[in-house]
């Protein structure tokens, strides 16, 4: 068994529950601690492995989030908006590194995370992957460069189990166009277009969203102008980068001192 940090995830049924859980395991940096689930879950009381259709592990599921996190130095969180905050609260109580992945949390619910990254370190991003967050600045940086001859569209594609929209990560783009522009998102952000809308404003973001069969997760972000385009994408097609990406978070966290952190800190590409 691994000597590093014990790990313990939170909806360790779901999907991205799965995946964390099947890299944790496969890492020699970390050690899996704990699995927890919602009460009344049929997972709960059964070993982790087992119940992901393999061998026992020694590690069974609980729906008791205060006894889990107790024994980890590092929670791996993809759930929701306010089971999030809940553990928010658990992980800085234990003083514990909370790894968040949840997207669709309002600006409300990441300004309640300021209590708990005075005790904790908070690493939270709308995504994990290397790629994505290389995105990020480009978006930026072209934002910056152009006028507002230059219309800014983001547009996203996901599974159709998704349940926010815009994702998390079009929201990352949004954000950095909008820094580019030197405005906040909330002045420019364009989104649900329907009916009779009017021409568009010059100098807003526009985001579209597609939901389909099994999109990991595509995201472009549009500059379009009169007589040209300029187009910056990215296409995830294995789930497995926002997994290994949390874990580079988780570790990288455990170095740091308590504060809220996201995947530009983890790798190095914060300006400033």
């Amino acid at each position: 068994m691994s000597t590093g940090p014990g790990i313990a995830i939170t909806g360790a049924s779901g999907r991205m529950g799965q995946m964390l859980i099947q890299t944790v395991m496969a890492s020699d940096r970390a050690h899996l601690v704990g699995a927890i689930e919602r009460s009344g879950h049929d997972w709960v009381g059964r070993d982790v492995g087992e119940a992901m259709g393999g061998v026992a592990i020694g590690v069974t599921v609980t729906d008791d989030a205060l006894e889990a996190i107790s024994k980890a130095q590092v929670v791996i969180d993809f759930t929701a908006p306010a089971a999030t905050l809940g553990f928010a609260e658990l992980c800085a109580q234990a003083r514990a590194v909370h790894v968040i992945g949840t997207t669709g949390m309002s600006d409300d619910d990441i300004a309640q995370l300021d209590p708990a990254a005075r005790h904790a370190v908070i690493v939270r991003a709308g995504n994990m992957s290397l790629g994505v967050n290389l995105l990020v600045q480009l978006t930026k940086k072209v934002a910056a460069a152009l006028d507002e001859d230059f219309d800014i569209e983001v547009i996203e594609a996901h599974h159709h189990h998704k349940v926010d929209a815009p994702s998390g990560t079009a929201l990352m783009l949004g954000e950095a166009a909008a820094e580019g522009r030197g405005k906040p998102l909330a002045d420019l952000m364009d989104s649900g277009r329907h009916g009779i809308t009017g021409a568009r404003k010059p100098g807003d973001i526009g985001f579209s969203a597609i939901r389909g069969g099994d999109i990991v997760g595509e995201h472009d972000v549009l500059f379009a102008a009169a007589g040209e385009r300029i187009v910056l994408r990215h296409m995830a097609t294995d789930r497995g980068i926002f997994a290994r990406g949390a874990l580079k978070a988780a570790l990288w966290g455990m170095e740091q001192k308590p504060g809220h952190y996201d995947m530009l800190d983890v790798l190095g590409l914060n300006e400033g």
